[in-house]
């Protein structure tokens, strides 16, 4: 997963730049959207980007933090199966989405915004290339009697 995060934001022109990913189920994603959005319900990823945070001068330090993106890793393989993708599509997906939104691209904005996020998300997904391997799927027992 370090060396996908390195891909994206290297892709994304962020190369020095650190991020955190948090993958989470889908209570946990319903309760910080519900507190940071004011949706009461759970979404696919959030992105919580440190270069906009309001912090006392003293505190605003340089830093190569861009910010916190969190997973829900449930919803992320419902919407795979939905879409006819594989988990692993799926995740890098988002994070790219979450990567963006860290560097200030926001599709909420406005419908140019969102295209906008949109030619960049295809960009860097064509900049990744092959989809690495992130996802660990768990045979089920039927599966791994084959």
């Amino acid at each position: 997963m370090v060396r996908l995060a390195e891909l994206i934001l290297d892709a994304a022109g962020e190369r020095q730049a650190e991020l955190s990913i948090e993958l989470v189920g889908d209570r946990r994603m319903r309760r910080l959207n519900r507190i940071y959005r004011k949706k009461d319900r759970t979404t696919d990823v959030l992105a919580f980007p440190m270069r906009e945070a309001v912090a006392p001068k003293a505190a605003r330090l340089a830093t190569d933090m861009l910010g916190d993106v969190v997973i829900s890793v449930p919803t992320a393989l419902r919407q795979a199966l939905d879409a006819g993708r594989s988990p692993d599509e799926e995740f890098v997906s988002l994070l790219v989405h979450g990567v963006l939104h860290l560097c200030g691209y926001d599709h909420e904005r406005s419908n140019r915004e969102a295209a906008r996020m949109h030619r960049r998300e295809r960009a860097l997904l064509r900049m990744i290339g092959a989809v690495p391997r992130v996802m660990i799927h768990h045979a089920s027992k039927k599966e791994r009697k084959r």
